[in-house]
């Protein structure tokens, strides 16, 4: 296994061995809209990404806690003002319920402005007889399943960089704008409930946060807070030539930073300790998340943890794990203890998605609301009798209507997936399953 000691570079992860990358036919036009994008403007400020670091680090302690979400990958049609609205909504809303149950400030992390690459199993796919590249995002390549369009085109990465500065633009607009005014809570609409015991539960909480901000307000505690949010942006950081190209040096900090988003994360296909990813990750003053699942060895953990934070910042690892329903009492107790055991300073977060992947008998791809909330629950139960803080959720969602995830009060059945399946990746969370987890959650944790 290769020493991290030499020193680092953002590229000196070139010299790794690499996973999940997509095979480019033209290396000159690739190394040319490269090129172009360093010159390009960061997407986001040094700034934000270490008060970000500090909320995590609160988080860490149990003092905050982190909802992170979005789309499995971001779709470059999906860059208009209806989709990006409804996200943001949902996360917004979702966020409020959260904090008003388990009583402490919560952090808002977007699966969004750069999540359009993705980690996939296999490397081809047969379509129609004819064995094809599988769709690696929109990043790499297109979903049209024939061989031209699935070839990987380097004019796609700059193509994501302006989507992306759009996305957080409006995205920023919105949250400092009004949009997120906890005096209009965007309408809430609870008509998902309209026929279940559970909507006077709901009602309930979203009557004591209008009445709790009036109270506050009688008071004269006019927080401008309450007018506008802070609101970061995420996504796995797979591409590493992209990344090195959005990588820079900030004199002041006297580090590196990508700044093309304020945290990136390592997926469970990319972990290894001696590859590449590993390698760059080491390097960037941005926080970390890590995924962790039924194939992770604490001790292996333990190292990889110890390479990308040396120096044991608070708030600067985040451990994502994603065991699946009915594996969190096996797997997860072992890594905590490992955690406590090194005396490393980490966020707990669990992502209930990507461990409760099904098929129906029909061959498509969904996940059983009922499976994902276990999981949250297990999760909780685990970290509660461990004496660690559950520090935050990570869910793949949208604030849209589709019908990708079965279950939920709104009683989506297997035979109902192809009314509004949209997704070109894993199915996700729609709005009002999505609400309804965050109203199940704010109870489960805070008692709501």
């Amino acid at each position: 296994m290769q020493s991290h000691a030499n020193p680092w570079t953002p590229e000196s992860w070139r010299a790794r061995p690499i996973k999940q990358q997509p095979q480019y036919d033209n290396l000159p036009l690739l190394n040319e809209v490269l090129g172009e994008v360093r010159k390009l403007p960061p997407l986001i400020f040094a700034g934000e990404v270490d008060r970000l670091k500090q909320y995590l680090a609160a988080a860490g302690r149990g003092e905050v806690f982190v909802l992170q979400g979005g789309d499995c990958a971001e779709r470059f049609q999906d860059c208009n003002k209806e989709a990006i609205t409804s996200k943001l909504k949902i996360l917004l809303q979702m966020s409020v319920v959260l904090c008003y149950g388990l009583r402490k400030p919560v952090v808002r992390i977007g699966r969004m402005a750069g999540q359009y690459a993705k980690p996939r199993s296999q490397d081809t796919e047969i379509v129609d007889g004819q064995e094809i590249p599988v769709y690696r995002g929109d990043i790499i390549n297109s979903f049209e399943a024939n061989l031209e369009a699935r070839k990987p085109d380097p004019r796609r990465i700059k193509r994501a960089y302006l989507l992306a500065a759009s996305t957080l633009n409006y995205v920023r607009a919105l949250t400092k704008g009004g949009f997120a005014d906890l005096h209009q809570p965007q309408n809430w609409d609870l008509t998902f409930v309209n026929k279940v015991p559970q909507r006077t539960d709901y009602e309930r909480i979203v009557k004591s946060i209008r009445d709790a901000i009036v109270f506050m307000e009688a008071l004269g505690n006019r927080e401008e807070s309450l007018r506008s949010v802070e609101f970061y942006t995420s996504h796995e950081g797979l591409l590493l030539p992209l990344e090195e190209a959005l990588t820079h040096f900030v004199a002041e900090q006297n580090r590196f930073y990508n700044l093309g988003a304020h945290m990136l994360w390592i997926g469970d296909r990319t972990r290894q300790l001696d590859g590449a990813h590993i390698e760059y990750f080491r390097g960037i003053a941005n926080p970390i998340g890590l995924k962790v699942g039924p194939s992770s060895d604490p001790k292996e953990i333990i190292e990889i943890c110890r390479t990308l934070n040396p120096k044991l910042e608070e708030g600067k690892i985040t451990l994502i794990s994603r065991y699946g329903e009915g594996k969190v009492h096996k797997h997860l107790p072992s890594l905590i203890q490992a955690v406590r055991k090194a005396d490393l300073p980490v966020v707990w977060s669990v992502d209930p998605m990507h461990g409760n992947g099904i098929k129906t008998e029909g061959g498509i791809k969904t996940r059983d609301f009922d499976a994902i909330l276990a999981e949250v629950q297990e999760s909780f139960e685990v970290h509660k009798k461990e004496g660690s803080a559950l520090g935050g959720i990570h869910f793949e969602l949208t604030g849209q209507d589709v019908t990708e995830c079965i279950g939920g009060a709104a009683g989506i059945t297997a035979d109902q997936l192809d009314q509004n399946y949209e997704t070109y990746c894993d199915p996700r969370l729609n709005y009002s399953q999505s609400l309804e987890m965050a109203f199940l959650i704010s109870r489960m944790l805070g008692q709501a």
